[in-house]
């Protein structure tokens, strides 16, 4: 039998598999970057994380845990839901935990999205969700914001009969502003019951503001209502990915069929375990980094620029056509802050050194802070 044309055998060779169209339209997400001074400093204030090591509580938790890492862990996170249970007072089954709130994320969105359906949020709003919903086969709608939050009324409009999830983050990533109680009530009695509206709270620990509602307060009464939290942030997990849903037993139940197996590690349930039993420890760290957060906003208030106010561990300054140019400013001296081209940056309250030198950067750009 002769061999193939070489042609032939080129063309067999530069044909590739077929991928999913839906990625065309994806952009990755992106890590904030890591940059360093010419001293060789380095202020990491891009990615909302807690400034401080763990706690002695938890390194503890994760030296034991670590002695069993040669066997599975626990695929239905008991203990951890136990204690969740316990500390949230919420029954057990109204609890899906995951790899993180994005990893909730997705599985609400492998529950209840496909091809046909429609996901509904803000924008601009936490970057993951127009990268699940394009994966989930669902076609995003954002809503523009209003003012630098949600504006609830257009969002309201925008819903049609292929609505079938509703993300709400509250506060905002990367605005920092939130929702009132009766402004979400208002908008939820307009919601379908059909369809699904995830209360998206990553951030709730640091809300000071009376006005604005504890999603889980929203549940009852309001089956199609999910509250997602995460261990990210105020507990300082990060680097272990873990977070958890709260909703109605049978939305629970399908998003723990759409669990990756074993995706959440035996060291971070313990870890996660061990932080909540030490929350009194936790908070007291929460309550500085919202000090620091009211410092650094009035600091920047005396040196001229504009902001509205946030109720999370970081800050947005809407910097429009200068955003770029002023992320690049800070990183020359070692400062990571989160762009968003056109829009604005956002800068991550961390430790009173930290937020010093973004706040000596700040002082220093070249241009006039003149943006709202």
């Amino acid at each position: 039998m002769s061999a193939p044309p070489a042609s032939a055998a080129s063309d067999a060779a530069e044909q590739l598999p077929r991928i999913r169209s839906a990625l065309d339209r994806l952009v990755s997400y992106k890590q904030g970057e890591s940059v360093r001074s010419p001293e060789g400093h380095t202020f990491p204030l891009s990615a909302n994380e807690s400034p401080y090591e763990p706690i002695p509580a938890v390194v503890q938790a994760i030296h034991e845990a670590a002695l069993g890492i040669n066997r599975y862990p626990d695929n239905s996170c008991t203990d951890l839901i136990s204690e969740i249970s316990a500390r949230f007072a919420v029954p057990e089954d109204t609890i899906a935990v995951g790899c993180g709130s994005v990893g909730v994320s997705q599985m609400l969105l492998e529950a209840v999205a496909e091809p046909g359906g429609e996901v509904l949020y803000a924008w601009r709003s936490f970057e993951a969700y127009p990268i699940l919903t394009r994966l989930s086969g669902a076609t995003p709608v954002e809503v523009p914001l209003k003012d630098e939050a949600h504006d609830l009324d257009a969002m309201a409009a925008a819903i049609t009969d292929r609505t079938r999830l509703i993300f709400i983050c509250n506060p905002n990533n990367p605005t920092g502003t939130v929702i009132s109680r009766s402004d979400i009530e208002t908008f939820l009695d307009r919601v379908p019951a059909d369809c699904l509206v995830v209360i998206d709270e990553a951030y709730i620990e640091y809300v000071h503001d009376d006005e604005a509602p504890d999603g889980l307060t929203l549940r009852p009464g309001r089956p199609n209502v999910v509250v997602l939290r995460t261990f990210s942030k105020a507990y300082g997990l990060a680097g272990l990915r873990i977070g958890f849903a709260v909703g109605h037993p049978t939305v629970v139940e399908a998003l723990r069929k759409a669990f990756l197996p074993f995706s959440v590690n035996g060291v971070a349930q313990a870890a996660a375990i061990a932080a909540l039993r030490s929350e009194e420890a936790l908070i007291a760290r929460v309550e500085t980094t919202v000090k620091e957060r009211e410092r650094v906003h009035h600091a920047l208030t005396e040196q001229g620029w504009r902001l509205s106010s946030s109720s999370a561990n970081f800050l947005w300054l809407q910097l429009g056509d200068q955003a770029l140019a002023f992320a690049r400013h800070c990183a020359a001296t070692g400062v990571a802050i989160r762009p968003f081209a056109g829009e604005g940056v956002r800068v991550s309250i961390g430790s009173p050194a930290e937020n010093d030198a973004f706040l000596a950067a700040s002082a220093t750009f070249p241009t006039t802070p003149s943006h709202p």
